[in-house]
C-alpha cells in the first residue's frame, strides 16, 4: 500500500521461462507460438473447407509456409540486428542459432506469404481466398504469441507506474532504467489489439462476404496499424530510419499497401470468389448445378 493509503497495482512477470521434460528443456514462448499455430491452422481450414476449399489442399499450403516463413523470420531478425552477429568479437555461425531465439513476424509474414503464394499456383488455388481463410487465424495467432514476450520478460515499453505497470525483474531491464521496477506492457497492448483485430475480421467477412483477398487486406491494415503505434513504445534496441524504428518503417508499409490492395479490390471484385481450388467444390472441375451457363 503506498504512502497516500492507495493500493498500489501492477502486472506481475511470470518467475518461468522454461522447464525441464526429461533431458528437454521446453520454452514457454515457444509453446505460446505452437498454439497460436494450432489455433491458426484450424480456424483458417474451417474457414477454407466453408469456402468450398479441400482440408488436405490447405494444410499443404500451411506445412510450407510455417518452415519458410521461420527461415524469413530469422533472416528478418538477424539483419535488424546485424551488431549482434557480425563485426569485432563476433562469431557469424551464431545468426545460424535460431534456438536460441530471436524471430521477427515480419519476416515470417514475408516468407510465409511467399511460399503460400507459389504453393498456391502449384495446387490450383487462389492464393487471396487462401489469405482470407487464414487471416483472422493469423492475427489471432500473433495475439497469442505476444504471451510469450510476458513470460519472457521482454519487449516492453518505458516507464510507468500506473495500475497497468508491468513488473520486471532487474536483470532484464534496460541500463538506463535499472531502477525503474514497472513498464509499459506492449504484449498486453498488442495481445487486446490484435484479438479485437481478429474479431473485427469475423465479424467483416461474415458481414459483407468479402473474398478476392479483401479479408487479409484488412488484416494488413489493422495489423499494420497497431505494430506501428505499439512499436513506437518499445525500450529493445532497433535500428532507426530517420526518427523511425526499423518495425515501425515496415509496419507503414504494410499499412499502406493494404488500404492500396484493399481499395483496389473492392473496386475490381465484388462478393466472393466463385471457387477457391480447381478440384474443390465449385471448381472447374465440379461446376455447381446452379451455375450459369454460357450463352449459345
Amino acid at each position: 500500500m503506498g504512502q497516500d493509503g492507495r493500493v498500489l497495482l501492477s502486472i506481475p512477470s511470470p518467475d518461468i521461462r522454461s522447464f525441464q521434460l526429461g533431458p528437454l528443456t521446453i520454452h514457454i514462448y515457444a509453446l505460446c507460438l505452437m498454439t497460436g499455430m494450432v489455433v491458426a491452422w484450424w480456424l483458417g481450414s474451417r474457414r477454407w473447407v466453408a469456402r468450398g476449399g479441400r482440408p488436405e489442399t490447405f494444410e499443404t499450403i500451411v506445412l510450407w509456409a510455417i518452415p519458410v516463413g521461420i527461415v524469413f523470420a530469422r533472416i528478418y531478425h538477424v539483419l535488424t540486428h546485424w551488431g549482434d552477429y557480425f563485426g569485432p568479437g563476433r562469431d557469424p555461425l551464431t545468426a545460424l542459432y535460431i534456438w536460441e531465439g530471436g524471430i521477427a513476424i515480419f519476416g515470417s509474414l514475408i516468407g510465409g506469404a511467399l511460399a503460400a503464394f507459389l504453393v498456391c499456383r502449384h495446387l490450383g488455388a487462389r492464393y487471396g481466398a487462401f489469405a482470407d481463410a487464414l487471416a483472422p487465424g493469423l492475427i489471432i495467432a500473433q495475439a497469442i504469441g505476444r504471451l510469450g514476450n510476458w513470460f519472457n520478460q521482454e519487449l516492453f515499453g518505458g516507464p510507468d507506474d500506473g495500475p497497468l505497470g508491468l513488473e520486471i525483474d532487474p536483470q532484464y531491464r534496460p541500463a538506463e532504467y535499472a531502477d525503474v521496477e514497472t513498464f509499459q506492457p506492449t504484449f498486453l497492448y498488442e495481445l487486446t489489439w490484435n484479438l479485437a483485430g481478429g474479431l473485427l475480421l469475423l465479424w467483416l467477412d461474415r458481414r459483407f462476404r468479402l473474398g478476392w483477398g479483401k479479408v487479409f487486406a484488412l488484416y494488413m491494415v489493422i495489423y499494420g496499424t497497431g505494430r506501428f503505434l505499439i512499436e513506437g513504445i518499445r525500450t529493445d534496441f532497433s535500428y532507426h530510419l530517420g526518427p523511425l524504428r526499423t518495425n515501425q518503417v515496415t509496419a507503414l508499409l504494410v499499412l499502406a499497401g493494404g488500404v492500396v490492395l484493399f481499395a483496389v479490390l473492392n473496386r475490381l471484385r465484388t462478393g466472393r470468389e466463385p471457387w477457391v481450388e480447381r478440384t474443390g467444390v465449385g471448381g472447374p472441375d465440379e461446376t455447381p448445378a446452379d451455375a450459369p451457363t454460357a450463352a449459345k
